[in-house]
């Protein structure tokens, strides 16, 4: 067998191969070893024409030629020198992982326990008024591109779409956030603890509630006092552990979560006896410098590929 990669070394095979009255020798030689004679026969070409493919299939191995004797004469005599030849296409390293994505909307919390300063809006108008919680009730919640309070939790029920086929290999959760202070605040710090399915994977100090300029993306008729834009955040749950834009946050890794269950909770929160209490302002799309609601990806492998 001859073993050929898909790189211009092997060009002279494929060129040999790339005749159709090659192809004919191939198979005429793959039913008994013949002479240039008796190929031209069958081909039905001149001798002359016959020599020179048999020549290209020999100078890549494809054919051999040797003397031997038949009825007292000496003949030279085709035969074919491999049986098959394999094609060795370049591995795909860097394939496209599978996954199923999530966009959730902020404003599409199912819980929640917050203290002012608190207060969402779309993208048009303020819903209800400044640090009252009773309007993280209101129905139009729903289409909040901005929410922020001074402690407490949001939480999210996101629904597992794996099948029991798809093996789980890794869960990343990206989200524009940051801390949440009266008007802006830089220097700000505020502890925001993530907890999925119950478990705490870790926490987040947010530096401070940025307002240096306006956010890419904050509607303008949005006030330049108060919260403009946050931090992008990844973060990624394998078996390794979880990950924080990259740097390890803890231990805790696909076992030890309920990753069975057909809905997921996630819960962002900012605990009343944290070392930093300083609220948490979360940007949807709309607001913020990154136009994106909070992105929930689950990377799995198929069966099949075990």
């Amino acid at each position: 067998m001859i073993k050929a990669s898909a790189d211009t070394n092997w060009l002279p095979l494929f060129e040999a191969l790339a005749s159709e009255v090659r192809l004919n020798i191939v198979r005429l030689l793959a039913e008994q070893p013949m002479n240039n004679k008796d190929l031209a026969s069958h081909l039905k070409l001149s001798g002359a024409i016959v020599s020179m493919h048999v020549r290209k299939l020999q100078e890549t191995g494809i054919v051999r030629s040797e003397m031997i004797r038949i009825d007292g004469g000496t003949h030279k005599m085709n035969t074919l020198a491999v049986e098959a030849i394999e094609i060795l296409f370049p591995f795909l390293k860097n394939a496209p992982r599978l996954f199923h994505e999530i966009s959730v909307p902020i404003g599409h919390y199912n819980d929640y326990e917050i203290a002012p300063t608190c207060g969402l809006a779309t993208t048009s108008k303020l819903i209800g008024q400044f640090d009252d919680p009773r309007f993280f009730l209101d129905p139009e919640r729903v289409n909040a591109g901005i929410l922020w309070f001074g402690k407490g939790y949001v939480e999210y029920k996101l629904p597992n779409f794996l099948l029991s086929s798809q093996k789980i290999e890794e869960i990343e959760i990206s989200l524009e956030m940051g801390s949440e202070a009266p008007g802006i605040n830089r220097n700000w710090p505020s502890d925001i603890s993530f907890i999925l399915n119950g478990t705490e994977l870790g926490s987040w100090t947010s530096p401070g509630d940025s307002g240096e300029g306006r956010g890419t993306y904050t509607p303008t008729w949005w006030r330049d006092d108060i919260n403009q834009y946050g931090f992008l955040k990844q973060i990624q749950i394998n078996a390794n552990g979880t990950f924080l834009d990259g740097q390890k946050m803890s231990d805790i890794g696909l076992p030890e979560l309920a990753i069975e269950r057909n809905q997921w909770t996630l819960r962002l929160e900012v605990k009343e006896d944290a070392a930093h209490v300083g609220g948490l302002t979360l940007y949807g799309a709309g607001f913020g410098n990154y136009n994106q609601d909070i992105m929930f990806r689950t990377y799995y492998k198929a069966a099949a590929e075990d």
